[in-house]
């Protein structure tokens, strides 16, 4: 990774104000400090700001401004983009700013369905259930089989994901490249405006088994009244399932009762999407916007 000539990263915080503090006391970090964590162990010497479109006091960011970034990541969080709420729509003109830039962006869970959003898809709350702790049988569509996202996952995965909104409908340019029994719109590639570039997926690739085990708890209320759990004590043992992940990721026996594999318990693995959006248009964008001269500065 570029160390003389650090890479500059922006991490975009999707929660609100209270949303981030609730996070904090549970997780220890919000969802923008989070990503930011997981990006400094994958880009070593990298600089990264972060910013918070949802509150009032955010200033509006220009595309002139963002293009002086390499990658945007826009967090999860239990932000609605279906509803039309003033940090919604925040987030929404920040995101356009983003596409009209030029600089790759990444999203995760709200980070993909604000993307969406603010280029002409729709977003909803899941018709049935929840989806809590793990996506499960994700599978790539024919593009996504063949899209450099996608390309080291194997034909069946999972992954960490917990949310109750799901992308309704793609905007145009947008290609669908993976989803499950539960949710259409599992992974995707938008291009918008004349620039703008979006991979995104529904799941966590940035988070910690431990971090998903924290959303359960914070969630447990939503979880019971949805049927995935009978009472609090069936999601704490599901909490605790994860936490321990976290602590022993080799732990077979975990594997075993989680229905997990490799995809999830390993930690490169579990980070796949992300590693490929660096390695494919990060780094690119680094080499490409720096010149020869600077980079060899």
């Amino acid at each position: 990774m570029p160390t003389s000539n650090p890479l500059r990263l922006l991490v975009v915080e999707s929660e609100t104000p209270q949303e981030r503090e609730e996070r904090r006391a549970s997780a220890g970090r919000s969802a923008g400090e989070s990503y930011a964590a997981t990006l400094v162990q994958l880009m070593p010497g990298c600089t990264i700001d972060r910013v918070t479109p949802s509150d009032a006091d955010h200033a509006p960011m220009r595309p002139d401004t963002l293009a002086g970034y390499d990658a945007v990541f826009l967090s999860g969080s239990p932000i609605q983009v279906w509803e039309d709420q003033p940090e919604t729509r925040r987030q929404l003109d920040f995101m356009r700013a983003v596409y009209a830039s030029g600089t790759p962006a990444f999203g995760s869970c709200a980070g993909l369905q604000v993307a969406v959003a603010a280029a002409g898809g729709t977003v909803r709350k899941m018709p049935h259930r929840q989806e809590a702790g793990l996506a499960r049988r994700l599978t790539a569509t024919p593009a996504g089989r063949n899209h450099p996202m996608l390309a080291a996952r194997p034909a069946v995965w999972d992954a960490p994901a917990i949310h109750g909104d799901e992308v309704e409908t793609l905007p145009e340019g947008a290609t669908l490249l993976a989803g499950n029994a539960a949710v259409r719109v599992q992974a995707v590639e938008i291009r918008h405006g004349e620039e703008g570039i979006f991979w995104g997926v529904q799941y966590h690739p940035e988070l910690a088994p431990g971090e998903i085990g924290a959303a359960l708890r914070r969630q447990a209320d939503g979880l019971i009244e949805d049927g995935l759990a009978r009472d609090g004590d069936d999601v704490e043992a599901q909490a605790a399932l994860f936490d321990a992940l976290h602590d022993a990721p080799d732990d077979h026996a975990l594997w075993w009762r989680l229905g997990i594999d490799a995809q999830v318990a390993e930690e490169p693995r579990r980070r796949t999407e992300l590693i490929a959006f660096i390695e494919h248009l990060v780094l690119p964008t680094w080499q490409r916007r720096r010149g020869p001269a600077e980079i060899a500065a």
